[in-house]
């Protein structure tokens, strides 16, 4: 107890000892920091009051010092900065500052444009800056003002633009959070006067000018707005608006190349132009893989040529210019994924098994994993979006992808191809240029089935035991599955109606097959099918063709056609010139009984007969009484004869004026000894007339009945 209050005793004395000794450290500590600060504000107390009263020489001049202002800000309360601008007398300038509030103070040799004092915030303040004052062109300049209403708000510590569409986009930065809102002002590039009011802001980081011209530079300038915590709000410097980018680069080429030492990569050399006219720095190149894994690699370049090593994948390519103010309309290019896809690339090194639509495994031929454990499995159908997925894999040659992001369609085709990443850390892509190489490639099915549709057939080429067939190539969207072929279905039809049928299988990159060892002049039925692992697909429509003929079959029906045909023409010429001879040749003997003198008896011995007919006169009829036959039977017989002659002869020779005959009899009489007939004034002489005993008088006189006059009179009967 005695010792611990012993202890305690002689810490306080120890204490109160140290006190006056630590009281002197903090001021000399404090006088030096107050020095430090002054230093470092390029300032110096004065050490004679009366130091100023040699400048009195010194006087405003527009060459020598000049632009003294002096404010504060709302943070700094106490404190003001007051800043000028030099003279043009001398190069080496020493500054002399005269402040005068409740009292004066006087800070020499300063060799700074500018200096911190601390000012009564309630007091009006005076400011003198004297510049050289020990110079006979010493020059002076003069502030006065309240220092409640020197707190400034500088202008933005960073601006941009960005023009578009006619407008001016501005955003800016302040040091300041007590500035809300700010106006900006501008003019076009040269001009003396600006736009007139200035835009103002809606909040404290943007504003938008309207209605400019595109094709423009334009000058533009910021302040804030006066608010009680921003009494003074000078313009910014005057910032230079380039002309707004309209036009759009056009690609000019594009070289897809490969790089023997980096298999599954390429070389792909672009080149574009842009107009000249337009003002621009540079061009942005962003790349971007086609199925949407990130990131999105932007490139500056200020030569319009770039050159990317990709993999055989597909990417989307946008091109655009760019200034301080704008950026123009973008290029789109898609790089599609390499077709020849295989080039330097072993075939077989990918396979797919698919367990579900939402499960498969890859499966990889080499031992990757002793170099690569980052890779990337992008898969798709024809025409549509692509999926991917990065894995991690140092075990095995395989890896299962399960919950996939879209479901596999059945009967469609999928190519999926992998690639590997050198990074290890992580195996999402970091960048796009450089990043990765293509593996290998492969097709697989989720769901196999049989073609849906048929090839369409064509016939060329057609011989007397052989024909080619073509055909087109079955759409991939109907074939469901992968091709293993194509067969030909051709039946064989003979004459007695039996037939027999064919098939034939040809490979599936053949479009052309010969049918041969066929049998000329025989009918053919062809029809064409692909098939699939799942079965034969339907088949296309029928094409029906007939062989030629052999040449020996057609000499063997010439050997009897041709005779035959000979021989009817020439008996269809013969009849014809034996007729025609005939006639000419050998005349028909003419019948006597169609004489024309035995026609006369015939009707002299009718008219005879006629009158020794006893006839009873009644009122309505005319009957004969005697029916005895008074005509001579041979008379009756040659008029039957006649008569039947001549409906022979009409329908034989059709009355033809050939077998029309006047006798010669006539001719030989003198004319008057017999009347001419009347009845036969309608027939014409033959063309040809043969003389004929036949028609004598002789036989005029044998065949006249006895008692009848030589020359009777004519009776007007006659013309009966």
């Amino acid at each position: 107890m005695f010792a611990r209050r012993f202890q305690s005793d002689f810490l306080e004395s120890r204490c109160s000892s140290c006190l006056p000794h630590l009281f002197i450290l903090g001021l000399i500590l404090a006088y030096f920091l107050s020095s430090h600060v002054q230093a470092s504000n390029g300032q110096r107390m004065c050490r004679s009051k009366n130091e100023t009263s040699k400048y009195q020489h010194c006087r405003l001049h527009p060459d020598g010092v000049h632009d003294l202002d002096c404010f504060g800000r709302f943070k700094n309360r106490g404190m003001r900065e007051c800043v000028w601008k030099p003279g043009n007398h001398t190069s080496e300038k020493i500054y002399t500052l005269l402040l005068i509030q409740k009292k004066k103070k006087e800070y020499c040799n300063i060799t700074e444009s500018s200096i911190i004092v601390k000012v009564y915030d309630k007091l009006n303040m005076t400011v003198i800056v004297f510049e050289n004052g020990e110079s006979e062109k010493c020059t002076k300049a003069v502030f006065s003002g309240s220092p409640s209403s020197l707190l400034r708000c500088d202008p933005p510590y960073e601006v941009s633009f960005r023009r578009r569409l006619g407008n001016l986009h501005v955003n800016v930065s302040w040091q300041q959070t007590v500035v809300k809102h700010f106006s900006v002002r501008y003019k076009v590039l040269g001009s003396l006067l600006w736009t007139e009011p200035p835009v103002q802001s809606h909040n404290e980081k943007g504003c938008t000018v309207e209605n400019l011209n595109s094709s423009v530079f334009y000058t533009v300038q910021i302040q804030c707005v006066t608010t009680e915590k921003c009494s003074q709000c000078p313009w910014s410097e005057s910032y230079t608006v380039p002309s707004e980018l309209t036009a759009q680069p056009a690609i000019v080429r594009l070289e897809d190349s490969d790089i023997t030492e980096r298999t599954g990569s390429r070389l792909l050399s672009l080149h574009w132009k842009f107009p000249a006219t337009e003002s621009y720095n540079g061009y942005y190149v962003t790349v971007a893989k086609a199925s949407g894994e990130g990131p999105c690699e932007r490139m500056n370049t200020t030569r319009p040529e770039i050159r990317l090593i990709l993999s055989f994948s597909s990417y989307r390519l946008n091109i655009s210019a760019w200034n301080n103010a704008s950026i123009s309309p973008a290029v789109s290019h898609t790089i599609p994924q390499r077709e020849d896809v295989h080039t330097g690339l072993e075939e077989g090194k990918l396979n797919v098994t698919v367990h579900s639509n939402t499960s498969l495994t890859v499966y990889w031929k080499d031992d990757l994993i002793k170099t690569y454990v980052c890779f990337s499995a992008e898969w798709m159908r024809k025409r549509h979006h692509r999926a991917s997925m990065s894995f991690y894999q140092n075990a095995y040659n395989w890896r299962t992808l399960s919950s996939l992001q879209e479901p596999l369609e059945p009967y469609k085709r999928y190519s999926l191809m992998l690639h590997t990443r050198p990074n290890k850390e992580t195996c999402n892509i970091k960048y796009i240029n450089r990043s990765e190489s293509t593996y290998g490639t492969t097709q697989f099915y989720s769901v196999q089935g049989s073609p849906v549709s048929a090839p369409n057939v064509s016939i060329c080429n057609m011989t007397r035991n052989s024909v080619v067939l073509q055909w087109s190539s079955i759409p991939e969207d109907d074939i469901r599955g992968f091709l293993l072929g194509y067969m030909i279905h051709y039946t064989e039809y003979h004459h007695g109606g039996t037939y027999r049928e064919r098939n034939i299988t040809v490979d599936p990159q053949s479009d052309t097959c010969e049918l041969g060892d066929l049998e000329g002049g025989t009918a053919y039925q062809v029809q064409i099918s692909g098939f699939t692992q799942a079965g034969a697909g339907v088949r296309s429509t029928t094409c029906i063709f007939k062989t030629k003929m052999h040449h020996g079959y057609f000499r063997y029906l010439a050997g009897y056609i041709i005779p035959i045909a000979v021989v009817a023409a020439v008996l269809f010429f013969a009849s014809i010139m034996i007729k025609r001879a005939k006639v000419i040749l050998w005349p028909s003997i003419p019948n006597p009984l169609n004489s024309n003198a035995m026609q006369k008896i015939a009707r002299l011995e009718l008219l005879d007969s006629l009158k020794h007919l006893n006839v009873e006169e009644s009122t309505d009829s005319l009957q004969i009484v005697e029916k005895e036959a008074l005509v001579p039977p041979n008379t009756l017989a040659s008029v039957l004869v006649l008569l039947h002659d001549e409906e022979e002869e009409e329908e034989e020779e059709g009355h033809s004026p050939e077998m029309t005959w006047f006798h010669s009899d006539i001719e030989e009489h003198p004319a008057g000894d017999i009347e001419p007939d009347h009845t036969t004034d309608n027939f014409r002489s033959p063309p040809c007339a043969f003389s004929s005993d036949y028609t004598t008088m002789e036989m005029f006189q044998q065949q006249m009945p006895q008692g009848s006059p030589a020359n009777p009179e004519t009776d007007p009967q006659d013309t009966y």
